[in-house]
């Protein structure tokens, strides 16, 4: 995993540019260089994983001469395509090389839609001078730009396009600042200041010095489903062999490897296929001193089960606190996720064994993991009914069962736009008293994750469901184990992304793992097959952050001094709502959430 910036059409002094290219210094501390041409700078830091020899340095030449590419991530099928193109005497076996090669013989759309792994690219066209910028399938490696007339900024980090002195001074962009304060994160192709975005997943773009700008998208998600497997047996059979060749594919590294273990579903059958194929395999798990969240017990129950070495770091609310200001130091970019900060311990711990781990992120959006999906699902029979039906409808279950069989979703009338509102912890009544000039101001246009149709059939709407949480909720979550393990020099890798994995999972019907007390129920069955001597518990835990005792106690002078910055009026912040806010939660009421959310801002 690597950090890199770039500059096309523009140039800056030396000393900002090595500055800009230091901000990533993080995600690849071995070595940095930086290449330069004709109205061109691309700089790199290096953390070698694969060929740690000079032969995978960057910024790299193609062979002959045609582009030159800067890249972060891993791509798990570089060795099958060297079969695949004419052969020559490589210099060393880094995957780098591989794609520079593939470049001069397939072009760019081809060598991108080749590959399979996750990826950032920034690929220089030195015969027609063309910019072109690619980011992987499943959106696991981020790629920021920034753009002012015809000059292109483009990072690895949000913070690298903001310090460059093209956008030092840009504005705040009310509607993403909005959809920020909404979602909790910054979704792509947005970004926070005018001028800035990032790539989608799956998506490359072409800058001409004539300033001309073409995008094409080699990859999406469908919404539409067209499953052709309906048989339990059969989806186990072919979700377990996916996932194996997916995780053995992911082991290919020449710097140590481990894996992230939790007591939960996914990372344990990460592990156990893990375990297949290496010797002695370490796994990394944190616990906590809560009785009801922590996982130790069960973490500790699969690693022995497994037979792996685990190394458990068990916390309590104090220690985690002293690390707050260093897992703080990791946003780069507006991000609301407190769960940052476990993620940024079990990466602190993993590094000092390791430059590698494997993850067990994905799981839940692609085999419906989530409360959230029930949650609207239980409403489809009566979703199309009149408004007036609906709220009698509604307010009798609230009646007799306590909305045990429908609930509060049934009152909106799309069911997207219920499912989006889930997402939000922020009210719009704080939205509007915190900042009064967002009002009248409109999300975006292009943010459309959450417009699909109303629906009667289930699996029609799991399978929008599935579109809006992959390119929503997973985005945010990607985007956190990034931050945090990168500021660890950490690269983590996750195995139920692999491509050929989400085409598999794609091919079998949602409803067997779809439904009323059912989530994940496959991968439950696979887990189960795997370790069979720990019992599912159907239990939801994880590492539990008391983040609202925290706001009144330990943070309490923190986040009153961050929260009042001055640095924070450019948002267009009422200071006074914003100490009412803190009161409020001083006196009882939670509102850790949209505290939250503020202090992410960047400053």
């Amino acid at each position: 995993m690597c950090g890199f910036v770039g500059e096309y059409n523009t140039t800056t002094e030396k000393a900002k540019f090595t500055s800009i290219l230091h901000l990533s210094k993080r995600r690849g501390p071995d070595s940095s260089a930086v290449w330069s041409g004709q109205g061109i700078r691309l700089g790199f830091n290096r953390l070698a994983i694969q060929d740690i020899s000079p032969a995978g340095a960057q910024p790299m030449k193609s062979p002959n001469g045609h582009f030159v590419i800067v890249f972060n991530g891993e791509i798990y099928n570089h060795l099958e395509l060297r079969k695949q193109l004419p052969r020559i005497t490589y210099q060393g076996h880094s995957d780098t090389e591989t794609i520079a090669h593939a470049l001069d013989v397939w072009g760019v759309k081809k060598t991108i839609e080749s590959l399979d792994g996750m990826f950032a690219l920034g690929i220089y066209d030195v015969r027609a001078e063309q910019l072109w910028l690619a980011r992987d399938f499943a959106g696991i490696k981020p790629l920021f730009f920034g753009k002012h007339n015809r000059s292109i900024v483009f990072a690895s980090q949000y913070d690298q396009i903001t310090a460059h002195p093209l956008f030092q001074n840009a504005s705040v962009d009310p509607q993403v600042l909005k959809l920020y304060l909404q979602q909790h994160f910054m979704p792509a192709p947005f970004g926070l200041y005018e001028g800035t975005g990032q790539l989608l997943p799956g998506e490359i773009i072409c800058f001409s010095k004539n300033g001309k700008q073409e995008h094409f998208r080699y990859w999406e998600l469908p919404k539409n489903l067209n499953n052709d497997i309906f048989s339990e047996k059969k989806a186990i059979t072919l979700l377990e062999e996916a996932l194996a060749q997916s995780v053995e594919m992911q082991l290919l590294s020449d710097v140590p490897l481990g894996a992230f273990l939790s007591g939960g579903v996914d990372s344990p059958i990460v592990c156990a296929l893990a375990n297949r194929f290496t010797n002695g395999l370490s796994v990394y798990s944190i616990g906590s001193d809560s009785p009801v969240h922590d996982e130790s017990v069960r973490s500790k129950a699969f690693a022995d089960a497994i037979g792996i070495q685990q190394t458990l770091w068990k916390l309590d609310s104090r220690q985690v606190l002293k690390c707050w200001e260093e897992a703080m130091a990791a946003l780069h970019e507006p991000l609301a996720d407190f769960s940052i900060l476990p993620t940024f311990l079990v990466s602190k711990l993993a590094r000092k064994e390791v430059t590698v781990a494997l993850s067990g992120d994905g799981g839940d959006e692609l085999f419906f993991g989530y409360e959230r999906f029930w949650s609207i699902g239980k409403n489809i029979r009566y979703q199309h009914l009149p408004r007036v039906l609906r709220m009698g409808l509604y307010g009798m279950d609230k009646y007799y069962s306590g909305n045990k069989n429908v609930n509060s979703v049934l009152l909106t009338s799309k069911q997207g736009h219920a499912h989006e509102s889930l997402h939000c912890r922020f009210p719009s009544t704080w939205i509007n008293e915190v900042f009064p000039d967002l009002r009248s101001v409109a999300l975006p246009e292009k943010w459309t994750v959450y417009d699909y149709p109303n629906t009667r059939d289930e699996r029609n709407l799991m399978g929008y469901m599935r579109y809006a949480e992959f390119y929503g909720m997973m985005q945010k979550t990607l985007r956190k184990v990034d931050l945090a393990s990168m500021q660890n020099s950490l690269e983590v890798r996750v195995p139920f992304l692999q491509k050929s994995f989400i085409e598999a999972a794609l091919r079998i019907d949602p409803m067997l793992s779809y439904g009323h007390g059912r989530k994940k129920q496959l991968l439950k069955k696979i887990l189960l097959n795997l370790i069979p001597s720990v019992p599912d518990d159907n239990v939801k835990r994880g590492f539990s952050v008391p983040l609202s005792d925290w706001i009144r106690n330990g943070l309490q002078e923190v986040f009153q001094d961050r929260l009042n910055a001055s640095s924070l009026q450019t948002y267009g912040i009422n200071n006074n709502a914003v100490n009412k806010m803190l009161q409020t939660h001083k006196n009882g009421q939670s509102l850790k959430w949209p505290l939250f959310t503020l202090y992410a801002l960047p400053q």
